[in-house]
């Protein structure tokens, strides 16, 4: 790699680490790039050639995870769609089915005995949505 390859993958690992951290302030791509020192477009191409998805999938992944463990521990639909930073309820059901397969009403309503009796660590991997899981139900695998 050239010392300049190396310093935009440095520059994107701090704007997702922004992401991770920051989650649910309002976010977007214009924000985001400037944390990384790169023009919008520039930033998104990079970042989804480094992590393999866009800076705004990466961004609702995240929120969602955050969500999934909120609801686990008994907070409402509407509160952690709030708390996580989406700003519609519609958005944040649709997205949040997309990742995880069930709705985030049938999620808070379901049993997790499991993940509750995991270290956090363990629990943030296990439930962790992902994009590729949702290519492998819908090829049936």
């Amino acid at each position: 790699m050239t010392p300049q390859e190396l310093a935009d993958l440095a520059h994107l690992r701090r704007a997702k680490d922004l992401m991770d951290r920051e989650y649910a302030r309002p976010l977007d791509v214009p924000t985001i790039a400037r944390r990384a020192l790169m023009s919008p477009a520039h930033f998104s191409r990079q970042f989804r050639a480094a992590y393999g998805e866009t800076p705004y999938s990466y961004l609702s992944t995240r929120r969602v995870e955050r969500a999934m463990a909120l609801l686990r521990g008994g907070m409402t639909v509407t509160d952690a769609c709030v708390a996580v930073g989406f700003t519609s309820l519609g958005s944040f059901s649709a997205r949040f089915t997309e990742l995880v397969g069930v709705t985030p009403s049938a999620y808070r309503a379901g049993r997790h005995p499991a993940v509750n009796a995991m270290p956090a660590c363990v629990a943030m991997m296990t439930t962790r949505p992902s994009r590729f899981r949702e290519a492998t139900r819908a090829s049936g695998a």
